[in-house]
């Protein structure tokens, strides 16, 4: 019914319904007290007149109960305000487990989206009606927002991070997809769609998708193509931490420190590798800044994501050693994705 109306876009997805409430409650909440601080102002104003010079108002000693009242109601609504707003911002920041990941990089002025098989897409994305969906986002250039009104999500994506939003949609149909952030003179056609599918048609789309790989083999490629696998070995010869189980670890770092081994730690330590160094090593490895574009880093992280230990359940292992040193791309050379592809702007849209 809503739909109707351009000031409430449809209701798609399962964390539209509880912003929606939440944003009528304040909406209320705030009419009420307007209407009611209105209604008392003129009230009082004509009660409470000056009605010749000689009348003087009694003097006010106060009330304790009339202080605590009209302090404790207010903090009161604040507080459920507080409360149910941190209810809902921790569901929309924790990712069900089981969320289909889909990376997304913002480039002025165009969102290029590629699914963890591989399938790339330009100001699109296909997903399936009733999965969770979580999206891995960063920027090559400036600051932009992933606004979906229908879901109910807008998520700043800022170059040199990650950001993380998702979804279930609720609906079939497809979507707008905005920008919400001034990105520049071509802000307002920085554009797209989400195609909410049917499982059985998400399927059938995703198949004829033409996908040439997954991101992991892709970033198996890349790994291989600039011979990281000569140092990030497991055995006596690594020069580089072994990658075998790194990802979602706590390493200790060369200064004592810890962190967790995420997508954003990964990413630095691609591009400025000196910046947090692992205990135990030298800070050799080169920088692999200008020389790997944001698709390239998202294909080596799910590779580094995929790799396991040798005895674990799944058996994904590392690449075979080789005897070549680590050494960035010229200038020039084909980077950011596996040997042969084509540049992501160009991608077809299937």
């Amino acid at each position: 019914m809503r739909g109707d109306f351009p000031l409430f876009p449809d209701s798609a997805s399962t964390i539209a319904s509880q912003v929606d409430h939440l944003y009528f409650y304040l909406l209320a909440v705030s009419a009420f007290f307007s209407v009611l601080i209105a209604v008392l102002v003129v009230v009082f104003a004509i009660k409470f007149r000056r009605r010749s010079e000689a009348d003087l108002p009694p003097t006010i000693h106060g009330s304790l109960l009339l202080e605590i009242t009209w302090s404790a109601i207010p903090l009161g609504i604040a507080l459920s305000f507080f409360v149910w707003g941190a209810k809902i911002y921790f569901r929309m920041n924790r990712p069900p487990d089981d969320a289909l990941q889909v990376y997304v990089v913002a480039k002025q002025w165009m969102w290029k989206l590629q699914h963890a098989d591989g399938t790339r897409e330009i100001n699109e994305l296909h997903v399936p009606l009733g999965r969770a969906i979580e999206l891995k986002m960063t920027s090559e250039d400036v600051i932009h927002s992933f606004f979906v009104p229908a879901f109910r999500i807008k998520k700043d994506v800022v170059p040199g991070r990650y950001s993380t939003a998702w979804f279930q949609a609720t609906k079939a149909g497809r979507y707008h997809l905005f920008c919400s952030q001034y990105c520049g003179t071509n802000h307002a056609k920085m554009v797209g769609w989400v195609d909410v599918m049917e499982p059985i048609d998400y399927q059938n789309w995703l198949a004829g998708g033409g996908g040439s790989g997954s991101l992991a083999a892709a970033g198996a490629a890349l790994f291989q193509q600039h011979a990281c696998n000569s140092c990030h070995r497991p055995d006596s010869q690594a020069r580089g931490p072994n990658l075998e189980g790194l990802f979602g670890r706590t390493i200790t770092l060369s200064n004592g420190r810890t962190i967790v081994a995420d997508e954003s730690y990964i990413r630095e330590s691609i591009l400025n590798p000196t910046a947090k160094l692992v205990e135990g090593f030298q800070p050799i490895m080169p920088t692999y800044q200008g020389l790997i574009n944001e698709e390239g880093v998202l294909e080596l992280i799910a590779y580094i994501r995929s790799l396991q230990h040798p005895n674990s359940s799944s058996g994904t292992r590392m690449l075979p050693p080789t005897n070549r040193m680590p050494a960035p791309n010229r200038p020039g050379q084909e980077t950011g994705g596996a040997p042969g592809s084509r540049p992501a702007d160009e991608e077809r849209k299937p």
